[in-house]
């Protein structure tokens, strides 16, 4: 933190003060916008800056007279590049009925954060009176000056990072979880944040590996953070606040989600001799992001993939063929007895249909192949990684288009539910009619290979529908030839 930091952070500091002392009122620009605080009355936790600025006028406005305000002592930490806590050992003589002001002592502390250039107040809370915390976390005034004067001549910064007592009266009404690792992962100290998000109690999590926090996927993301900060390092540019996403487990079962900001905490010699960080639970916008995800790659119906992820995973799936050189498939598949369906029964049934013909092709294929819902009654099947040899390809695909086929074949039983009368059972028989393209690299486009699996499908259909075609080229020219005459005619 360089001095310019400290003198802003202190400047919010003494700012803030200045609000009770003058009754003048708060800028809010000076608080982030997803602020919180532990109002003094009643502990209760207030989640935005307009309604503490509120609360806070009007308490102010029930005073007869300012308030007077001794500053004792107060403490500048920095725990990241970009979070920092203010702790001040104050006395505030509160006005009181008899001649002399009522004093009390009280312990403020401030979370700031910088946000673009400038740092702004986070989070707040306050204890009155000071004696109500608990023991060996507040100083009195004198001890507090002594101990800071020693730190200084040690070094405070590094001093103070490693005194868990001034770390714990630092964080323990943060919002987000703040933590601390030794040098081989294990936890030497997590803040009571955890167990509002988690339920685990500190002794429960203190001296246990981080990794019994993460699932798989989390755990990799350490190994994989802790590469490129090994790798930033050896080039000569060590990393700072490194930040991943990650799921934590909760001591009953459930798992949320965090944002992980961790930092490195290095002795004189620049040896790592542990970690330090925050996280903040973001289960909310993971969720969102999720939901905005399922609505652009998904039909909402089947669940399936939509046209864009499609196009993606074929993709890919031709990419391998070409590196791996495997033959893929690409199925083009149109139900044969679906609108009757709809003209009888209405939409509610057709829907229910497309949604058990769904289950049915996932059955079907292995999880590596991709199923897609191509519009309407239309879905079409990727079959990735077939053999090298196009014989066995062939013999491959037919023997998955069959099953396709025979599956699809078999008897719908439907359950309607109408809002308006009793619930219908109805049976449906539903066929499928199937063209199949076999495809090496990417010797052809997409956009080929779905003209052609199209053209097959139609095929299948004039042949009587409920079979299967491949796709013949000499057809295809056959055709090409035809309507080329026929443009020449007219």
């Amino acid at each position: 933190m360089t001095a310019n930091d400290k003198h802003a952070i202190r400047s919010l500091f003494d700012d803030y003060l200045r609000m009770y002392t003058t009754q003048d009122g708060y800028h809010t620009e000076q608080f982030s916008e997803d602020f919180s605080g532990f109002g003094c009355a009643d502990n209760a936790l207030i989640k935005s800056r307009e309604d503490w600025l509120a609360t806070s006028q009007q308490n102010l406005s029930r005073l007869k007279e300012p308030l007077r305000i001794k500053l004792n002592d107060v403490l500048i930490q920095s725990l990241a590049d970009t979070v920092a806590v203010v702790t001040g050992l104050l006395t505030v003589y509160l006005p009181a009925q008899g001649p002399a002001p009522s004093p009390k002592t009280v312990r403020l502390v401030l979370v700031c954060r910088r946000e673009s250039s400038d740092w702004k107040i986070s989070h707040n809370s306050a204890s009155i009176p000071c004696n109500l915390v608990k023991d060996n976390e507040v100083y009195s005034a004198q001890e507090l000056t002594l101990h800071r004067q020693t730190l200084e001549q040690q070094q405070a910064a590094e001093a103070l990072r490693k005194s868990e007592a001034h770390f714990r009266m630092m964080t323990e009404n943060a919002v987000d979880v703040v933590w601390k690792l030794d040098e081989n992962y294990f936890f030497t100290y997590i803040s009571p944040a955890d167990e509002k998000r988690r339920g685990y109690q500190a002794n429960e999590v203190i001296g246990h590996h981080v990794f019994e926090m993460f699932d798989e996927d989390g755990i990799t993301s350490i190994k994989r953070a802790a590469e490129q900060r090994h790798e930033a390092e050896r080039r000569g540019m060590p990393l700072t606040d490194v930040t991943f996403e990650a799921k934590h487990r909760c001591k009953d079962g459930n798992w949320i989600w965090g944002e992980i900001c961790y930092n490195t905490e290095l002795d004189a010699n620049g040896k790592i001799i542990g970690f330090y960080g925050m996280s903040r639970e973001i289960t909310e916008r993971k969720q969102m992001q999720d939901q905005v995800r399922e609505l652009a790659f998904y039909d909402p119906l089947t669940r399936l993939p939509n046209r864009h992820l499609l196009n993606d995973r074929l993709g890919q799936a031709m990419a391998a063929s070409r590196r791996k050189q495997h033959y893929g498939a690409l199925m083009f598949l149109d139900l044969d007895n679906f609108k009757p369906i709809n003209d009888s029964h209405g939409h509610i049934a057709g829907d229910l249909l497309l949604i058990e013909v769904a289950q049915r092709l996932k059955k079907c294929v292995r999880e590596m192949d991709t199923i897609a819902r191509f519009g309407g009654d239309e879905f079409i099947i990727v079959l990735s990684e077939l053999a090298s040899d196009p014989t066995q390809s062939y013999v491959q695909a037919q023997r998955v288009a069959e099953n396709i086929r025979t599956t699809l074949a078999e008897s719908y039983q439907l359950s309607l539910n109408y809002e308006d009368k009793a619930s219908t059972h109805i049976e449906h028989f539903c066929t499928a009619s199937i063209g199949v393209v076999l495809f090496l690299g990417q010797a052809v486009s997409i956009d080929e290979l779905f003209k052609r699996a199209d053209f097959s499908m139609y095929k299948a259909k004039e042949s009587g529908r409920n079979s299967i075609r491949f796709y013949n080229p000499a057809e295809q020219a056959s055709l090409d030839d035809s309507q080329h005459e026929n443009s020449l005619g007219a």
